[in-house]
């Protein structure tokens, strides 16, 4: 990926990336020497440092090649460091990169950043959290994309066998909104202090809308919650894994005004959040190994319940968006396949780490 061929003004450019397919689709930011220079520069020098390796492809990430694909995303120099944190946790054993590019499901891996370099950076963890504005957001998740594209080769119909996909492939990345939030910031309940800034990785479906208008109670928000959680029809209910809960803030307000916990609402939805397992098995109609995907100790019989997940820590809450909208979120995982990970932007693990490698927490 050469930073400055062929020799021309930027439409021309523009056209030779989109015949070298080096871009996702949209037009990309030509990566001149002077842009690729001062990434690099943002990211700690030395371009020929090899930063990671991205399945399938295993093409070699080096710290020069991460610039080029930040500029082409139209990221500022600044960002470098998030999208770095992101891939390098991304390509950890936890996470099955490998199989998250490969899969013929839709999951695509989301990003959420905790800590003071939301603001830092400018990015948005409010109003249309999900959705187009923000340049940090927009271009960090990107660039991520890029990576994997063309780094990792995972070009759909190629190496990318994903049957439908989802708008998080071109680019999946939030903050929490650690101002509106009731309960601590993500990060700091998984053991780092305040004032580290982190990425939590997952691989995931897009945001499944939840409407509660209504309820003036923790248990009436929380019900329409599990209601979305509560179907045979994504992977979670099949594969077991891990899923993401986003709560809006007045949902959160309401919620931590009755006095519960973020650990009060993760047991709650995993106590009300689940299917029968005749539901599940279609009524043993296709035979026990259809759901061999489930862990061994779920009850195989007519009218035992299934979890959506394993365990009360296996949904993983945040709170984002805007102060008006009574509305949340659901965000199913892939299943089993793989783990969320969580990394510090500088690589420290927290004070109390337990199953982290080289940085990055499996969660």
């Amino acid at each position: 990926m050469p930073p400055h061929e062929p020799a021309g003004d930027a439409p021309e450019l523009i056209d030779y990336y989109f015949e070298q397919g080096w871009t996702d689709g949209l037009p990309v930011v030509p990566p001149t020497p002077e842009l690729v220079a001062a990434m690099v520069a943002a990211l700690g020098g030395a371009p020929a440092h090899l930063e990671a390796r991205i399945p399938p492809r295993w093409g070699n990430l080096t710290r020069e090649v991460l610039a080029i694909n930040l500029v082409l995303a139209g990221c500022r120099p600044e960002y470098g460091p998030v999208a770095r944190a992101a891939l390098l946790a991304l390509t950890s054993s936890h996470f099955n990169l490998h199989g998250v590019q490969a899969t013929t499901h839709m999951a695509a891996p989301l990003v959420v950043v905790n800590g003071p370099i939301r603001k830092d950076i400018g990015l948005n963890a409010g109003a249309n959290v999900f959705g187009s504005g923000c340049r940090a957001n927009a271009t960090i998740g990107r660039a991520i994309r890029l990576v994997l594209l063309n780094v990792g080769g995972a070009w759909p119909g190629d190496l990318d066998k994903s049957t439908l996909g989802h708008p998080g492939k071109y680019t999946f990345c939030i903050a929490e909104n650690e101002e509106a939030s009731p309960w601590p910031p993500y990060h700091v309940e998984h053991g780092y202090a305040r004032g580290d800034s982190t990425v939590f990785c997952i691989a995931a479906e897009g945001p499944h809308s939840v409407t509660n208008h209504v309820a003036n109670d923790a248990e009436g928000i929380l019900d329409s919650i599990a209601s979305a959680m509560s179907t045979i029809a994504h992977n979670n209910a099949v594969s077991s894994g891990s899923c993401a809960v986003v709560i809006g803030p007045e949902h959160a307000a309401t919620i931590a005004g009755k006095g519960w916990t973020r650990e009060d609402v993760q047991r709650y939805l995993w106590e009300k959040a689940g299917n029968s397992w005749d539901a599940v098995s279609f009524g043993d109609r296709y035979g026990k190994i259809y759901n061999r995907n489930l862990p061994d100790w779920y009850p195989r019989e007519a009218g035992a319940r299934i979890p959506v997940v394993p365990a009360t820590n296996d949904i993983h809450l945040f709170v984002a968006g805007g102060p008006a909208g009574r509305f949340s979120a659901f965000l199913p995982g892939w299943g089993h396949m793989t783990s969320p990970v969580l990394r510090a932007i500088d690589g420290r693990p927290p004070a109390n780490a337990k199953d982290c490698t080289d940085g990055t927490c499996e969660l």
